[in-house]
């Protein structure tokens, strides 16, 4: 697993996202994703919807991914 294919994931559920993933290892990824719809929403349900877009991938390819889940305007955008 790669970074961009994380990154097409991400972006493929979650259309009009803006995402940024890092990660070198192969495994363990760090990303940040800046989303419309995480507009009203608390953390753990934007790392859900994260989470989704990347279905049986998470815990087998990807072994960690830390997040950064936004709504525009939000601090760090």
């Amino acid at each position: 697993m790669d970074s961009k294919t994380i990154e097409q994931m991400i972006r493929a559920g979650l259309p009009g996202a803006d995402v940024d993933v890092r990660g070198d290892d192969g495994t363990h990824f760090d990303a940040v994703v800046t989303s419309p719809d995480f507009a009203g929403k608390p953390t753990l349900a934007r790392h859900r919807m994260v989470y989704a877009t990347l279905g049986e991938k998470m815990g087998r390819e990807i072994h960690a991914l830390g997040l950064r889940c936004l709504a525009p305007g939000e601090a760090g955008d």
